[in-house]
């Protein structure tokens, strides 16, 4: 009789570890809604062994159906939100996929999304919806760096392995994620590092938070900031103007200049070095923060953080830095911490906490 019940609890178990290990069905796996903006991963080009084609140009059913696999993870569906190139992309549309996202987790419609994205911008896209998402519910963006009419796409594996890691358990509570070339990344941390190659997100700083391989993803640690506190956009239908000024040798203090009789309400400024600036833009920035326009001093260097008041007064100045955001993420936080606030201090706090 024990040699009965040892032989039952043996294949119980056994049955068991064979389901953990294969991906669930369609009828026990997350609901997760596919949210499709168009970019290279939805590009179709005459070639298949030329660079040229045009974004945007596959529907979101066609890169459903181009690869099934996803469905052996959850109940997929697919809405498209625009077709473009990235190149195009702008405050309606981020607002647009914002306030959608939001919609589909307060009304319980699915488990978790997936956005489909052109490469160019995807680090901004995913940083925004990291600041305005408020659930932790996971938000993966995906892309691909050859159309899908390449002979060597990218697009159908990267998507599959969105889906995988939206379905994870594991990605819970991580925050908006950048899911590519088999490597998990933080919204935050994360930036495109070369116009062509496959490999081209990296997150210079801190590198990826994860490797996805064999239809499984696996986490090695996650960034502390994540802030409880989001940014609520659901009233909003445009974002204070704040522009990017590059930093350069014997640049001419005309870019900040030329700007400051606008609607402009903030400067990032992509310095050189620890974001240092010549003395006449230096002079330049300083007559924009007297103005009232707030000043970031970020940098063009790609990795490192800017020091607060350490080459540059920047108290004195009245002027804050981005941390260790590059310049096209500073300008989101800064965007989206004017709609709250113009003050100084609150602002600089945020880019110390976000």
């Amino acid at each position: 009789m024990k040699k009965i019940a040892f032989l039952f609890l043996l294949s119980f178990a056994t049955l068991q570890l064979q389901a953990q290990d294969k991906p669930k069905t369609a009828k026990t796996s997350p609901r997760i809604i596919i949210l499709a903006t168009g970019g290279t991963i939805a590009g179709s080009g005459e070639s298949s062994t030329k660079a040229a084609y045009t974004a945007g140009k596959v529907p979101i059913d066609d890169l459903l159906n181009a690869v099934p696999q996803i469905h052996d993870y959850g109940k997929i569906t697919g809405e498209q939100i625009a077709s473009i190139g990235s190149q195009d992309m702008n405050v309606v549309t981020w607002l647009k996929l914002s306030k959608r996202i939001n919609e589909i987790f307060k009304n319980n419609e699915a488990d978790a999304v997936v956005v489909t994205h052109g490469t160019d911008t995807q680090e901004e896209t995913a940083y925004f919806l990291d600041l305005t998402i408020m659930s932790d519910k996971p938000v993966v963006i995906v892309g691909a760096m050859r159309p899908s009419t390449a002979m060597s796409q990218d697009g159908n594996r990267n998507l599959l392995d969105a889906v995988m890691v939206a379905a994870s358990p594991k990605s819970q509570g991580k925050g908006v994620i950048v899911a590519m070339d088999e490597k998990v990344f933080d919204a935050r941390d994360v930036t495109k590092t070369s116009s062509t190659n496959l490999e081209t997100f990296q997150s210079r700083n801190f590198g990826p938070i994860g490797l996805i391989y064999d239809g499984k993803v696996n986490y090695y640690y996650q960034s502390l900031r994540n802030p409880s506190k989001k940014f609520d956009v659901t009233k909003l239908t445009s974002l204070p103007q704040v522009e990017i000024v590059y930093g350069y040798a014997d640049a001419s203090p005309q870019s900040v200049t030329g700007i400051l009789g606008s609607e402009v309400k903030g400067i990032v400024y992509a310095g050189m070095g620890n974001g240092n600036f010549g003395e006449p833009v230096g002079k330049a920035l300083a007559e924009a923060s007297k103005k009232g326009i707030v000043v970031c001093r970020s940098a063009r260097a790609g990795s490192g953080r800017i020091t607060l008041d350490n080459e540059v007064k920047d108290e004195e100045l009245g002027f804050v830095v981005s941390d260790d955001l590059n310049p096209q993420k500073a300008r989101v936080l800064l965007m989206l911490s004017l709609t709250e606030t113009a003050d100084r201090t609150k602002i600089q706090q945020n880019f110390f906490e976000y």
